[in-house]
């Protein structure tokens, strides 16, 4: 009886030891399954973030300091004057997530470089044709808010602005993807695509209307931290909503 006592203690005793062995192994196990290539994809994506957030600040510098420094409502026309430098930096962000997208890392710096100033014209382009149409259909709206002809003129006007908004963020996504394209092309295919995949394009314009939202009630934010996410995720949708076109 005596040897059969021995043996049951034996065996306890050797499974509370393999059971701590089993539980000090298990955060060794975790530590094992987060690897070198793990940490550098997160600091990778968390460094491209935050240069383009800075690299998107420095291509829009003038119309940042008005936002920053100015009351808009009063230095408007200003603001539109330099809202088409928006064009051209929208072009090279978008440049930098497909090359992260596709590679899993990239050179911030020089991606965004190289394709802000390849893609300059065709972005100031997209940047003023869009600025000017919501700026006419803001003064229209200003012009028949509160007459009777404004229950019918500012519906419209307003479809118009957010339509030359949607068409012009499709096509500063689809640029960089098909370069070679006719900038008439770029801007056809961009309105009928988002057009046809309303729902996507509706999306992506709140979530961008969400960012311009929260750089006019905190710019810190919005510029340096919110802005790489929220663009990455408007990229995201229109370029889902371009990909028939390719």
């Amino acid at each position: 009886m005596g040897s059969v006592g021995s043996v049951g203690s034996v065996g306890s005793v050797g499974s509370v030891g393999a059971g701590r062995a089993g539980a000090g192994s298990a955060p060794r196990r975790r530590r094992a399954l987060i690897g070198p290539e793990t940490y550098e994809l997160v600091f990778g994506t968390v460094y491209t973030g935050l240069m383009t957030n800075l690299l998107l600040a420095v291509a829009c510098l003038p119309l940042v300091a008005l936002v920053v420094a100015t009351d808009v409502a009063a230095t408007w026309p200003l603001a539109a004057l330099t809202a088409p430098l928006l064009g051209p930096a929208l072009i090279a962000a978008f440049a930098v997530f497909g090359s992260f997208s596709a590679d899993g890392s990239t050179a911030v710096v020089r991606t965004f470089a190289r394709a802000w100033r390849r893609h300059l014209r065709r972005g100031l382009a997209i940047g003023a044709l869009a600025t000017g149409a919501v700026v006419v259909a803001a003064v229209d709206i200003v012009f028949f808010w509160g007459r009777t002809a404004g229950a019918v003129a500012i519906p419209v006007l307003v479809t118009l602005a957010v339509g030359a908004v949607a068409t012009a963020v499709l096509a500063l996504t689809a640029v960089p993807e098909m370069p070679g394209a006719r900038l008439r092309d770029v801007l056809l295919a961009a309105l009928v695509l988002g057009a046809r995949r309303w729902y996507l394009t509706a999306g992506a314009l709140v979530v961008l209307g969400l960012l311009v939202s929260l750089v006019a009630t905190r710019p810190a934010v919005g510029l340096g931290f919110a802005a790489a996410p929220l663009l990455f995720a408007v990229w995201g949708a229109c370029r889902f909503v371009l990909r028939s076109a390719r």
